[in-house]
């Protein structure tokens, strides 16, 4: 269970109240509306009842967001490709379509699913009972490698590792166009887009909100309509690669939600059937938090990513 939180601020904008708090708050707009619903939500020290009421500019608010009780994660019978494992830690270089951890929509079949069989009780609980070993996640529709904590102490110590930036982190992408300069870094802070807040997106660089992101990217070959670029990151935001590259101008192929496919490139996506963001986290490094020893890891591209770039080449030449 997580615990309860209050969140308090400032309306910067006068406007109506769902909207003025979903701005300045990470909430979305029908989350807020609920919370509203509920009696949770006070403008001047008053609670408010009506979604709708207008909010004026400088008006205090708080808003207690309830404690929320996570479904337990159960043991599957899940194949895993396992890169590294000691009492510790193990390494799993995850495949596309996987979902980390259980969540609304993913109640089973997830990466936690999995582990939690080929472990047997063995995961650190800091994470959680849905999340147990979790130390970072990536998404759904990217592979590659992640770590999960086996230990409560290799969990703080990886955990603190990640807080810090000082793991090493190298992802593979295909992206739209040709990226100029090919060589570059891309920061901005990341948080909620104010047009869609099912997206992230770079906000204004004077934003209070979101989390400092910061993204290096290097053009490994150029293909048709297209590039191989490497990124690597000194944080790890929600998204920030597919953020970051968008926001550039070149979105990742394959990405449903912050790209389009360029239209050169529509018909051999259709005909390789290739549905995901061409996003592969191929290296993972950082300091074991028990023996200290520096490890890194890699993991090749899946096979529908080779055959993306093999067949982008082909068509380049």
């Amino acid at each position: 269970m997580s615990a309860e939180e209050i969140i308090t601020g400032t309306i910067s904008t006068p406007a109506r109240l769902d909207k003025a708090l979903a701005e300045v708050t990470e909430l979305s707009r029908a989350r807020v509306q609920a919370l509203i619903a509920e009696g949770l939500v006070q403008l001047d020290g008053t609670p408010v009842q009506s979604p709708s009421a207008k909010a004026r500019e400088g008006a205090l608010f708080a808003i207690t967001v309830p404690a929320t009780i996570e479904p337990e994660a159960r043991p599957q019978d899940i194949p895993l490709d396992i890169t590294f494992e000691d009492e510790h830690l193990i390494v799993v270089n995850k495949p596309a379509g996987m979902v980390v951890h259980p969540a609304a929509g993913n109640p089973d079949g997830t990466l936690v699913n999995a582990v939690l069989y080929h472990c047997r009780g063995q995961l650190s609980g800091i994470g959680g009972v849905a999340r147990p070993g979790i130390v970072h996640r990536i998404d759904k529709d990217t592979s590659g490698l992640l770590v999960v904590a086996k230990s409560d102490a290799a969990h703080e110590g990886l955990a603190a590792q990640f807080a810090e930036h000082s793991v090493h982190r190298r992802y593979l992408a295909v992206c739209g166009g040709h990226p100029t300069p090919t060589e570059d870094t891309i920061s901005g802070r990341i948080g909620r887009s104010d047009a869609n807040r099912k997206k992230m997106a770079v906000l204004d660089k004077n934003s209070s909100r979101g989390k400092h992101a910061v993204t290096h990217y290097k053009l490994i070959e150029r293909l048709e309509s297209s590039a191989l670029i490497e990124c690597r990151l000194e944080t790890g935001r929600t998204h920030q690669v597919r953020v970051h590259c968008a926001s550039i101008g070149h979105a990742l192929i394959g990405d449903q939600v912050y790209g389009n496919t360029p239209k050169p490139l529509k018909s051999v996506l259709k005909s390789l059937q290739f549905r995901r963001q061409a996003l592969h986290a191929a290296e993972l490094g950082f300091i074991h938090p028990l023996t200290q020893e520096t490890v890194k890891f890699e993991a090749a591209l899946p096979p529908d990513m080779r055959e993306l770039i093999d067949e982008l080449i082909r068509c380049n030449r």
